[in-house]
């Protein structure tokens, strides 16, 4: 352990790099970005996506991230927190980062682990994204721990190590703030359950069991790295979280199932969106497809109605889609970009536009950002056409998703975190 932390002290010896610091705009971070997919779980923020940046333009700074990690930084209070881990997922940390300087302000090693569970070559020991309530910020590690933290002092408020499954791949489902409880879901080769601790205690409020039947169904086929998402129907709040097989609604305050619908697929990683009570998902491996559903309870008698429409062309197993205005677009591992008509399915257009991709897509008053595993980005209009507006270069590829402050665009490489301002 000595060894791999004087590596790791070492890397962290870097200061952040300013690239055309002294023409760049005092931008100030006046917003916030609490979980993986923004204010709204969505990826529909407001503001202005920048348009053009390289290594050499439109980079306020650039700061090395030691290690390997795809979780989405959050922003908190003027701060950036993300979680890192070394190659063999022995140390498990978090960083805390100065939104306007890039400097890192806390580097904290969260959980030493002596036996880390396989992960495959694509994924991190640290993909799940932090969450924070504007007191506190939560760092989840799956099977390998959790750990809350005070956000002004950092300090470790509770942890929990004693929730596990067998992820099989490493783990990938972030945690979700459900008011004053944090909601994981634990989908494994050999358990599966969803669970909700109280965020200012970490004790366990509810926790079920999925209740799917994986009967002559291979351990591998029974996993998922699904994100839950909070949604509102008929007048109350909802937690949808898919699993291997089914997508469920629950009670938030009482895990309590309200509805289920089966389907086909595993090891499904994109989150759900929704809209005017119909949830669109992918289903995953082994032949992903789109699902439209209204949610709600099966009819007590007669044909289920509730499954709108499925499309098999392009689908992503890993990346999110974006839901807006009536369109659905998204981006599929091997890097097409789609849209579809949310009310019926129908595909508008598809075009191979990236290389291979996990990041999920960003937009932004009518601009969609998709960036790739090979350092390439695209913003297009958010229309009926393909239209794009500018592509990017820089060094690394996106593994984790962007995330957009006003004008300012922070982006998490492989190896570094850019913050990027228009000129």
């Amino acid at each position: 352990m000595i060894a791999r932390e004087a590596r790791w002290s070492a890397l962290l010896g870097a200061l952040a790099v300013g690239v055309g610091a002294s023409g760049a705009t005092r931008a100030q971070v006046a917003a916030e970005w609490p979980e993986y997919r923004g204010p709204q779980g969505s990826g529909v923020v407001a503001g202005e996506l920048p348009l053009r940046w390289s290594e050499s333009s439109g980079v306020r700074w650039k700061t090395p991230i030691p290690g390997r990690g795809w979780s989405t930084p959050i922003v908190c209070g003027g701060r950036l927190w993300l979680s890192t881990a070394d190659d063999e997922g022995h140390q498990l940390r978090a960083l805390e980062i100065d939104a306007q300087s890039g400097i890192v302000q806390r580097d904290l090693l969260l959980f030493e682990i002596e036996e880390p569970q396989h992960r495959n070559a694509l994924n991190s020991y640290a993909s799940p994204s932090p969450v924070c309530d504007g007191e506190r910020v939560v760092f989840h590690f799956g099977a390998h721990g959790t750990a809350c933290l005070d956000l002004a002092t950092g300090e470790r408020l509770w942890e929990r190590r004693d929730l596990v499954c067998d992820h099989m791949e490493g783990p990938g489902s972030s945690p979700l703030l459900a008011g004053e409880l944090v909601v994981l879901l634990y989908d494994g080769g050999d358990v599966q359950f969803a669970t909700a601790l109280d965020v200012r205690t970490g004790k366990t409020r509810w926790k079920r069991e999925r209740g799917v039947s994986y009967e002559g169904v291979t351990p591998e086929a029974r996993k998922a790295f699904s994100t839950p998402l909070l949604i509102e129907r008929e007048g109350r709040t909802e937690l949808v979280a898919s699993c291997a097989r089914a997508t469920m609604g629950y009670e938030p305050s009482t895990g309590a199932e309200l509805w289920r619908i089966e389907h086909p697929g595993f090891s499904m990683s994109a989150r759900p969106v929704y809209a005017d009570g119909v949830l669109i998902f992918t289903t995953g491996f082994m032949k992903p497809e789109w699902w439209a559903v209204r949610c709600g309870p099966a009819p007590a008698e007669g044909t289920d109605t509730r499954v709108l429409w499925r499309h098999r062309r392009a689908v992503p197993t890993m990346p999110s889609p974006i839901l807006h205005e009536g369109l659905l677009f998204c981006a599929s591992d091997q890097g097409a970009l789609s849209c579809l008509e949310a009310a019926t399915g129908k595909e508008l257009w598809s075009e191979r536009m990236l290389g291979p991709t996990c990041a999920s897509p960003l937009l932004a008053n009518g601009k969609l950002l998709f960036c790739d595993r090979e350092g390439r980005s695209i913003v297009l209009e958010a229309g009926r056409e393909p239209k794009i507006l500018a592509e990017n270069q820089l060094d690394a590829g996106c593994y984790a998703s962007p995330v957009l402050l006003g004008s300012v665009l922070f982006l998490r490489t492989a190896t570094d975190l850019y913050r990027i301002e228009p000129p």
